[in-house]
């Protein structure tokens, strides 16, 4: 930039000359043979220069918050190493305390949950002395705004109004006793076991920022300690920053990562590793892909475009379509996979961030509104903090003392 400005300098005709008086008549003879800039010209390269100066700043500042990423992850996975406990041989034993301290967090994860459903719930029977419409009322109020929706809501609790009927039940605390049923019979109604057939190729989908590229990361990382070989297949390609999480995950998990650079076509990324997979024997491939729900249309041609190559390129696959959601979002989470169930089958959910909302409410929305099983669900950070869901234990955690 200081060079420009000495030349600018040069080129002003408006520029002070403070040279002896004997030299004033040459010098002013040299300028005048000079070609001044118009005041357009001079504009027009001040424009140019700090065009050219924001892009750099620009660049500088992407590749620092691309460092600053790296960092984070790098700091949480060395944090995580410290923490994870040493191999167990007693195989069986070491899968009890897995499952043991995952439903400790779940439970301690649906604190927020249980405080704004189960213990409003149990406020209210308290202060009714019979079952009446005016209870049903309250319940009702309740469930709905912790965003298990109008039409879940009124679901449960005409099955709730039909055994009390039936059972003559007459004192209100064992309401809670029958919703709890209710809400477990609705969570486990025509849902099948996932089938874990190989090869298996998985598609995850989702919108920026409800932690889909940690899933995929953290999947791979299930798989791989299930003795699966994990091929990820980097296909969310409008983001770098995805490319960069997914390295950073692939290095720390282990497994083999097909990647091109940003901007690259999505389709192509799978198709490449739709061939690798098959010639490396790989059991599982995991596609992350973008997530620019406000460009919608072109997504889901996208979307579309990668599911006519799997179908053309890998029939023989075992196929399966999660979408990730965040559980803080409540009912947004529902107008979300009703638009990508317009580019694709959805054979699962998974729902992250749950151990820091109130409205996990949302997980029995998802299967009333959707009928789509929640497979996997998060409750923490760490890499193993992303489990199978199952619904019995979160209905426990949720009604839990």
């Amino acid at each position: 930039m200081g060079n420009f400005f000495k030349n600018l300098f040069k080129k002003n005709k408006d520029a002070k000359i403070e040279k002896p008086e004997e030299e004033n008549m040459k010098n002013l003879e040299d300028m005048e043979e000079e070609e001044f800039l118009s005041d357009e010209e001079i504009e027009k390269l001040i424009i140019e220069e700090m065009d050219q100066e924001d892009q750099e700043i620009q660049e500088s500042n992407e590749i620092k918050e691309s460092i600053e990423i790296e960092k984070e992850i790098v700091k949480d996975i060395e944090q995580e190493k410290e923490e994870e406990p040493g191999i167990n041989n007693e195989v069986e034993e070491n899968e009890v305390e897995t499952k043991g301290s995952f439903l400790k967090k779940l439970k301690d994860g649906l604190f927020k949950t249980r405080k704004n459903i189960t213990e409003k719930l149990n406020s209210v029977v308290n202060s009714f002395k019979s079952i009446d419409e005016d209870l049903f009322e309250e319940l009702e109020e309740i469930l709905i705004t912790s965003d298990v929706g109008v039409e879940t809501t009124m679901r449960l609790l005409d099955g709730v109004r039909k055994r009390v009927k039936e059972e003559k039940v007459s004192d209100p605390k064992d309401v809670i006793k029958l919703l709890k049923d209710e809400i477990l019979k609705l969570m486990t109604e025509n849902v099948e076991p996932q089938k874990d057939e190989y090869p298996m190729i998985i598609v995850v989908m989702g919108v920026n920022g409800v932690g889909k590229t940690t899933s995929v990361g953290k999947i791979a990382n299930r798989y791989k300690k299930a003795g699966k070989k994990v091929l990820i297949a980097a296909a969310d390609t409008f983001r770098a920053a995805a490319i960069e999480q997914l390295e950073v995950w692939s290095n720390r998990v282990g497994v083999d990562i097909i990647k091109h650079q940003e901007g690259s076509d999505p389709a192509a990324i799978i198709y490449d590793a739709i061939n690798a997979g098959k010639s490396r024997k790989t059991d599982v491939i995991l596609c992350d892909t973008a997530g620019r729900l406000h460009n919608k249309k072109n997504l889901m041609e996208e979307l579309k475009k990668i599911f006519r190559i799997i179908d053309r390129e890998y029939p023989e696959a075992h196929r399966e379509v999660y979408l990730v959601l965040d559980a803080t979002t409540g009912q947004n989470a529902i107008t979300q996979a009703k638009v990508f169930r317009e580019a694709a089958d959805i054979t699962g959910i998974v729902l992250t961030k749950l151990d820091g909302t109130a409205k996990g409410g949302i997980v029995i929305a998802i299967k009333s509104e959707l009928n789509i099983p929640v497979r996997l669900v998060g409750v923490g950070e760490k890499i193993d903090d992303l489990q199978e869901f199952n619904a019995e234990d979160f209905v426990n955690a949720l009604f839990a003392e």
